[in-house]
C-alpha cells in the first residue's frame, strides 16, 4: 500500500477523494454522531479526518502507509486544521494509539482485510472505543459487479486484492461485540462511477 502512495499520482488513486462522502456527512448532520474524540482507521491522506476536525471533532487518523501519513500531515497543515496522524497497523497491537474514542470509522478499508484477519481487527476497534462508543464501516458489497463480477476475491487495476462481503458476513462478524443500529447496502459515488457498498453502523456493547 505504501508503494501506491509513493508511486501513483494522488488523482489516480481511486479512493483518494477530498470531498467527504454523503453517508458520513449525513451521519454527522443528523446528530447521530456528534463532535467527539474520533479515530479514522485507514485514513489514507486524511481527507475525511480533516473534514471532521474542521467541524469540531478531535480526530486521530491512522494508516499503515508512512507515505500516506506524511501527505495527511501536510494536507492538514496546509488547511490550518489540527489532526493527529499516526503510522499504525490496524491488524497489530495498536500500541501507537494511547487513548480511547467515542467514534471510530473505516471508509472502504474493510475490503482490504480478509476474513481470517477480521476478528483481530474488530477486537481492536472494540478495545479502543469507549463504553457506548459508535463505529461506522463501509466496504464493497458482493452485489457490486466491479473487478470481475461475482467472485469474493477480486484484483484491482492497482494490483490490490479486495474481499467483497455480504451483509450476513458483517452481521456475524460484528454481533458479538456491537449492537447493530443499521446495516444496509448503499450506492456510493466514486471517481469512475458509482458502486455498491455495505454500510454498517453499530454501538459498542
Amino acid at each position: 500500500m505504501d508503494k501506491i502512495y509513493r508511486d501513483v499520482p494522488l488523482e489516480d488513486i481511486p479512493w483518494n477523494i477530498e470531498t467527504p462522502p454523503d453517508a458520513l456527512v449525513m451521519l454527522v448532520e443528523s446528530g447521530e454522531v456528534k463532535p467527539s474524540k474520533t479515530i479514522d482507521l485507514g485514513c489514507g491522506t486524511g481527507n475525511y479526518a480533516i473534514y471532521l476536525a474542521s467541524i469540531g471533532f478531535e480526530v486521530t487518523g491512522i494508516d499503515i502507509s508512512e507515505s500516506a501519513i506524511k501527505i495527511a500531515k501536510r494536507n492538514a497543515k496546509k488547511k490550518g486544521i489540527k489532526c493527529n496522524f499516526l503510522v499504525a497497523d490496524v491488524l497489530g497491537d495498536l500500541d501507537e494509539v494511547c487513548e480511547t474514542f467515542d467514534f471510530a470509522y473505516d471508509w472502504e478499508l474493510l475490503h482490504h482485510i480478509f476474513p481470517e484477519e477480521r476478528k483481530k481487527y474488530i477486537e481492536n476497534v472494540h478495545r479502543i472505543l469507549n463504553s457506548m462508543g459508535k463505529y461506522l464501516s463501509v466496504c464493497f458489497s458482493e452485489k457490486d459487479p466491479q473487478f470481475g463480477g461475482s467472485r469474493k476475491y477480486r484484483e484491482t487495476r492497482l494490483g490490490t486484492v479486495l474481499y467483497f462481503s455480504s451483509e450476513d458476513e458483517l452481521r456475524d462478524l460484528l454481533k458479538p461485540y456491537f449492537d447493530i443500529k443499521e446495516l444496509k447496502t448503499i450506492e456510493i459515488s466514486g471517481k469512475s462511477g458509482s458502486h455498491l457498498a455495505n454500510y454498517v453502523f453499530v454501538k459498542r456493547k
